[in-house]
């Protein structure tokens, strides 16, 4: 019997367990600890009749729990083997689908829009090209003057770094594709902050690495599992968003910088993940150094963008690494793309010159808007918890316990909102709990939407007969 496994999930169950029919209690505690990533998939639970004694409830009604939790795909039983969590095959469609017939409110997307100084950068870079187009305009490393101007960006942020450490992607993501084609192999560990956003996770998926999480939160990294089992390979690569981590919004400090590359082993690349380090909105009394700062580029490569901090519809981006490895980069992109577009190059050239005044305005915008959401979420939705992060574009709310932002963003999309739910930034589908906010949209769209979402909250928690426990619907992409 064993009465420490038992009594662990007794204690998890308590808070979520009220009154009414008994089973459906305790099936959607444990469903919900399951979604919100307190029981992690594929760990072994109590037998029936350890549980029961621990709760102080018949070991029928733990038994009936136990198998509609089967039936929903939430937990598998061996024979001989225990029974243990897991995360359902059948998945519902994603409520976040785009569909052009519909007028709603998005908040799927972090990103602004171009700042209005675009069309005379745009201008300038377009004066700039006729010398480019008398040659082939391929430059898998990227323009010189472009990776100058990274290499002083970063070095005015804290990173010294030369031009020749810079290749010119397409984008953060971009980068971290290419990096994921260039270092690791089928079956490869990797591992991938957990939640994370999301196409982080599909990259890695679709190299068919195999992913480990580092659980993350506004509080910090958990690194107690960052280190392999014994006689496991360690893991290729580890992704890191050490700047205003999209969802939770941390911003690690220095100390927790270098706990991170002292426990992590000394064989795995980390790759830093800077898309949001130049969106810091609150002055921070001592402002961490960039993780590469800690690191050597033969350990830690940077990823960067500008996509977030200026405009999404500039795919420009680089990665950071030793020249020997940028090299190598370029030589293999070809297989995938030859170059990043030119006019596009010398418009990134353009922007990096005015970053200091383009990143004020932006700042000065989102941090109105971050205070309106927070406000409007205060006002029409008391009862959730959401973050108020130092940086970046989204808030990470908790809709409190047994929550689903899932069966929310179904909802939501009947009252003119379109959400992400919480699952969507985990590979295994739990944070169920959590819903992604942006605060990039105007004022007036933010307060409308947070009303529409107070609304559907409030017509999904009657729909579960006042219970906040409801059975969420979960889907992964």
């Amino acid at each position: 019997m064993d009465e420490g496994k038992a009594f662990r999930l007794a204690r998890l169950l308590g808070p979520l367990l009220g009154e009414g029919d008994t089973n459906q209690a305790v099936s959607t505690g444990i469903r919900s600890l399951i979604l919100d990533g307190r029981l992690v998939v594929g760990a072994r639970v109590a037998s029936e009749r350890d549980l029961s004694l621990s709760l102080g409830v018949s070991r029928s009604t733990v038994s009936v729990a136990y198998r509609r939790l089967r039936d929903e795909g939430y937990l598998v039983s061996d024979h001989g083997g225990g029974t243990r969590t897991a995360s359902p095959s059948r998945l519902s469609g994603r409520p976040d689908d785009p569909d052009q017939s519909e007028q709603l409110i998005d908040l799927t997307i972090a990103a602004m829009q171009a700042p209005s100084s675009m069309p005379e950068l745009v201008a300038a870079a377009a004066a700039e090209l006729p010398p480019f187009i008398a040659g082939h305009g391929l430059h898998p490393l990227g323009l010189p003057q472009l990776r100058a101007a990274i290499a002083d960006h970063l070095g005015a942020g804290g990173l010294h770094t030369r031009a020749d450490q810079i290749l010119v992607t397409q984008g953060a993501l971009h980068g971290w594709d290419l990096l994921l084609r260039t270092l690791t192999s089928p079956g490869d560990r990797v591992l991938i902050e957990s939640p994370s956003y999301p196409s982080v996770v599909d990259a890695a998926s679709a190299h068919r690495v195999r992913i480990a999480p580092i659980g993350v939160s506004a509080a910090g990294w958990d690194l107690s599992a960052v280190r392999p089992a014994r006689g496991a390979a360690a893991a290729v690569l580890a992704h890191i968003t050490p700047d205003h981590q999209n969802p939770t919004g941390f911003h690690a400090p220095a100390a927790a910088r270098r706990e991170l590359l002292a426990a992590l082993p000394a064989t795995t690349l980390v790759i830093a993940d800077e898309t949001f380090r130049d969106l810091t909105l609150d002055e921070i009394a001592r402002p961490p150094r960039p993780l590469g700062h800690y690191g050597s580029s033969d350990r830690v490569i940077t990823v960067g963008s500008l996509s977030k901090s200026v405009w999404a519809g500039m795919r420009v981006g680089w990665i950071r690494a030793a020249p020997d490895l940028v090299r190598r980069i370029a030589t293999g992109r070809t297989s995938q793309d030859l170059s990043t577009p030119v006019l596009e190059q010398l418009v990134a050239e353009q922007v990096l010159h005015r970053m200091d005044a383009l990143l004020a305005e932006r700042a000065a915008l989102l941090r109105l808007r971050r205070a309106r959401l927070l406000e409007a979420l205060a006002e029409h939705a008391p009862d959730w918890s959401p973050s108020r992060p130092a940086g970046g574009l989204v808030s990470w709310v908790d809709l409190g316990p047994g929550a689903s932002s899932t069966r929310l963003a179904q909802t939501a999309r009947e009252h003119g909102v379109r959400v992400t739910p919480g699952t969507r930034f985990t590979f295994r589908g739990t944070h169920d709990r959590f819903l992604r906010l942006p605060y990039t949209l105007p004022e007036d769209q933010l307060v409308t939407a947070v009303e529409r979402l107070g609304a559907a909250a409030r017509e999904v928690t009657r729909g579960a007969g006042g219970s906040r426990t409801t059975a969420p619907l979960v889907w992964t992409a």
